[in-house]
C-alpha cells in the first residue's frame, strides 16, 4: 500500500509516499481502507520537531490523526462494527502514529460508525477538532448567558465546533478572526466578531471571564490584559514548558492558565454526534486528492481558512 511518511524533521519537502505493507490487525482492532484524512496543526509541529519530548525522533514517522474510510476486517474481539461499515476514527497516539495511508489498523474503541449525511471529508475532520472542543467546553465549567468569552483565531476547525457548541450553551461570544473569517464567525454564532487584520482585541478595553486562544499566538502574558480578575485563559497549543509551568504558577494566580490536553473517547463523540443532530455543520474548506499531499499540508500551513483542510483517497 501506499504511505506517506518523513524520515527526518523539516518542512512538507521531508514528506514522501513509499510502498508499505498492508497493517495486520490485531484481535481488538478494524483494518480500514482510508477513503479521508484531516490536517492539524499538530501534524506539522511534530514533523517540525517541536513536539520531540512527546514524538520521539525515531524515523521513519508517518503523519494525518483523525481519517474516516470503510471497514475491510475486523479483528476476533471487535463488536459492533462489520466489513463495509462507513466508519470515522483516530490514532491512540497521534505523537508516534499516522493515518496517511492506503489502509490502517486501528483499535476498534477509536472508531465510530459514520453517519449517512456526511461525507468522508467532514467525518475525517471531527475526531482531533471535535474532542478539543468539547474538552474546552468542559474546562470552562458552568457558563450561562452572563459569561463573557473571547476566542481568538475563531474560525478554524476547532474554532468550527468550539463556537457552534457555545451558542447552544447561550454564552455570549466574541471571535477573533481575519476578513475571511467574518461570515463564518456569525454564522457558527459568535456575537461579535473583531477582525485583527483591522483592530487590536486589545484596543476595545473589553474584559473576558474566559479567554481561549486557538491561533496560538496570543499567549497568556497578553491574554492577562483581556481577563477579568478570575478569569480562564485555555491553551489548546502549550508548548510542552507550560503545561507543569502552569499547573504551578496558578497556586498563586487568580488569571488561571490552563492547559487543554483532549484525548478522543467514545465519550466525546457521543457528544459531537448529538451536536451534529442538532445542527453542529462541519465545513471542509479544500479537499487535496492524495497526489498532491504536500500541496495539502503547505496550505494548511499557511493559515487564513475556515474550517478543515482534508485529503482523499480514491
Amino acid at each position: 500500500m501506499k504511505a506517506i511518511v518523513y524520515q527526518k524533521f523539516g518542512t512538507t519537502e521531508v514528506l514522501q509516499v513509499v510502498q508499505q505493507p498492508t497493517p495486520v490487525i490485531k484481535a481488538d482492532q478494524v483494518l480500514v481502507k482510508v477513503k479521508a484524512f484531516s490536517i492539524n496543526p499538530m501534524d506539522w509541529k511534530i514533523r517540525k520537531g517541536e513536539m520531540t519530548l512527546m514524538s520521539g525522533s525515531k524515523f521513519p514517522k508517518h503523519t494525518g490523526t483523525d481519517f474516516s474510510g470503510i471497514v475491510e476486517e475486523i479483528g476476533s474481539a471487535v463488536i459492533g462494527l462489520k466489513k463495509g461499515d462507513e466508519v470515522f476514527g483516530v490514532v491512540k497516539n497521534m505523537m508516534k502514529e499516522g493515518v496517511s495511508a492506503e489502509y490502517v489498523a486501528i483499535t476498534s474503541s477509536l472508531v465510530w460508525k459514520k453517519p449517512a449525511d456526511i461525507s468522508f471529508a467532514q467525518a475525517a475532520s471531527i475526531p482531533v477538532v471535535g474532542t478539543a472542543a468539547v474538552t474546552a467546553l468542559e474546562k470552562m465549567g458552568n457558563i450561562n448567558s452572563r459569561t463573557n468569552i473571547l476566542i481568538n483565531g475563531a474560525t478554524g476547525g476547532f474554532g468550527m465546533f468550539l463556537l457552534q457548541l457555545l451558542k447552544q450553551s447561550g454564552a455570549k461570544v466574541t471571535a477573533v478572526t481575519g476578513s475571511r473569517g467574518i461570515e463564518a464567525a456569525k454564522k457558527w454564532g459568535a456575537d461579535s466578531v473583531i477582525d485583527y487584520t483591522k483592530e487590536n482585541v486589545l484596543s476595545q478595553k473589553a474584559t473576558y471571564d474566559i479567554v481561549i486562544d486557538l491561533s496560538g499566538k496570543m499567549g497568556y502574558k497578553t491574554a492577562r490584559q483581556l481577563m477579568k480578575s478570575k478569569a480562564l485563559y485555555l491553551n489548546p497549543t502549550p508548548k510542552p514548558i507550560e503545561i507543569p509551568v502552569s499547573l504551578f504558577k496558578n497556586l498563586f494566580r487568580s488569571k488561571k492558565h490552563i492547559v487543554i490536553l483532549s484525548s478522543p473517547s467514545t465519550k466525546y463523540t457521543d457528544v459531537l454526534l448529538d451536536g451534529l443532530k442538532k445542527g453542529v455543520e462541519i465545513e471542509v474548506n479544500k479537499v487535496f486528492p492524495f497526489s498532491q499531499y504536500k500541496e495539502a499540508y503547505q496550505y494548511a500551513e499557511q493559515g487564513g481558512y475556515t474550517g478543515k483542510i482534508v485529503v482523499e483517497l480514491n
